[in-house]
């Protein structure tokens, strides 16, 4: 029938009417609920654990409005539940990966073994940690390029947080030629490491020869600095220690090869 009787069997149209009103009106509510929470929350706990309880709350919200609203738009709860079974089979099967994400995001938030503005190394692939969603995490690669990631792959892969902690070592290989005095070398390079001002005492940098290679004295240099400082320090370092054992008459080796003729038989 039309306006003023039934649209379907016993349901009225104001009861639809009503019921769409009270949807749409419970998710505006939900959304400003949700708003409020993380406005009250900003400051207070971190970032991870704010955004799932804020997500939690909004989506609990929309399903106790969605279930209050469905008698009134001609759904009955029973048959509902019933057909819910039959799907929630068909959809289980489905949604294995999505729960596995879900399940595996919780624990990330929990565990927290990254978290935004990390770079790490997940599974071969290098970035910076953009966002930890519930089903997904976001990286931005050293490249400018995003790649989302299933939780679940995230959870149970091998991860590299490169700022968990506070300092990080780097390691140079410095060849110098066998005529040169190795220790004098060794000396040189830790004059060059000891004058820059992030290259931390402790744990105390190391030089020391590790290898006589075919062409040249091999040294080892490993310093230690703080994260926020490691790559820039990297750079520079190198090209300093260079310019000291020049200075110093010490050289770094071209490729030799010594070539033998033997006699000529007669």
């Amino acid at each position: 029938m039309i306006l003023g009787r039934t649209l379907y069997g016993d349901v009225q149209i104001i009861d639809v009417l009503t019921g769409l009103l009270i949807l749409v009106f419970g998710i505006i509510v939900s959304k400003a609920v949700s708003l409020y929470v993380k406005r009250g929350l900003k400051d207070k706990i971190k970032r991870e654990y704010a955004d799932l309880a804020v997500k939690t709350i909004y989506y609990s919200l929309v399903v106790f409005v969605l279930l209050s609203s469905l008698p009134m738009l001609g759904f009955k709860l029973s048959a509902l539940l019933v057909a819910g079974g039959v799907a929630g089979i068909a959809i289980g099967f489905a949604g294995q990966n999505i729960l596995g994400n879900l399940i595996s995001g919780v624990f990330l938030l929990i565990e927290r073994p990254i978290k935004a503005g990390n770079p790490v190394d997940i599974d071969g692939t290098v970035g910076i940690v953009e966002d930890i969603q519930i089903i997904s995490t976001t990286l931005r690669t050293f490249e400018g390029l995003y790649v989302r990631m299933p939780n679940q792959k995230v959870f149970t892969s091998n991860i590299t947080n490169y700022e968990a902690n506070v300092a990080r070592r780097f390691e140079y290989i410095v060849g110098i030629r066998y005529s040169d005095d190795a220790q004098k070398a060794i000396e040189v390079i830790r004059s060059a490491i000891d004058k820059e001002p992030f290259a931390l005492k402790e744990p105390a940098p190391r030089a020391f020869v590790s290898e006589l290679g075919d062409n040249s004295v091999n040294i080892t240099v490993q310093t230690w600095a703080p994260v926020s400082e490691w790559h820039a320090l990297y750079r520079s370092l190198l090209w300093k220690i260079k310019t000291a054992l020049e200075s110093e008459g010490i050289e770094i080796p071209f490729p030799q090869r010594v070539l033998w003729q033997g006699e000529k038989q007669k």
